[in-house]
């Protein structure tokens, strides 16, 4: 009877159990595109299709945009690294003077 009463989560919004909590979440089969794979994508033509060239050039265009993104976010990361390196080496600094100004040994 306990398990009839025991509130289920919603599982629409339920996160997969091997998800962090704050991680986005991707479906295993969902892997993020890469600029060579825009550009190299291809359609099948109908009769009354879209235009090839204009297609290949706004995917040329999405490409671009990508690996501007993807060379963005490298560029944030060695960043953030460069900073955390910095705040440790600066923390080990500050951490014997810390302990003088509480007048501990």
């Amino acid at each position: 009877m306990r398990n009839l009463l025991r509130i289920r989560p919603n599982r629409r919004n339920a996160r997969p159990p091997d998800s962090a909590p704050g991680a986005a979440y991707r479906s295993a089969s969902y892997l993020p595109l890469r600029p060579w794979q825009v550009r190299g994508r291809s359609f099948a033509t109908r009769r009354r299709g879209l235009d090839p060239a204009e297609v290949a050039a706004f995917l040329d265009r999405v490409a671009g945009d990508l690996a501007a993104a993807y060379a963005e976010v490298a560029r944030s990361r060695e960043e953030t690294a460069r900073i955390k390196g910095a705040l440790r080496e600066w923390q080990s600094r500050q951490a014997p003077s810390m302990r003088d100004l509480a007048g501990r040994p």
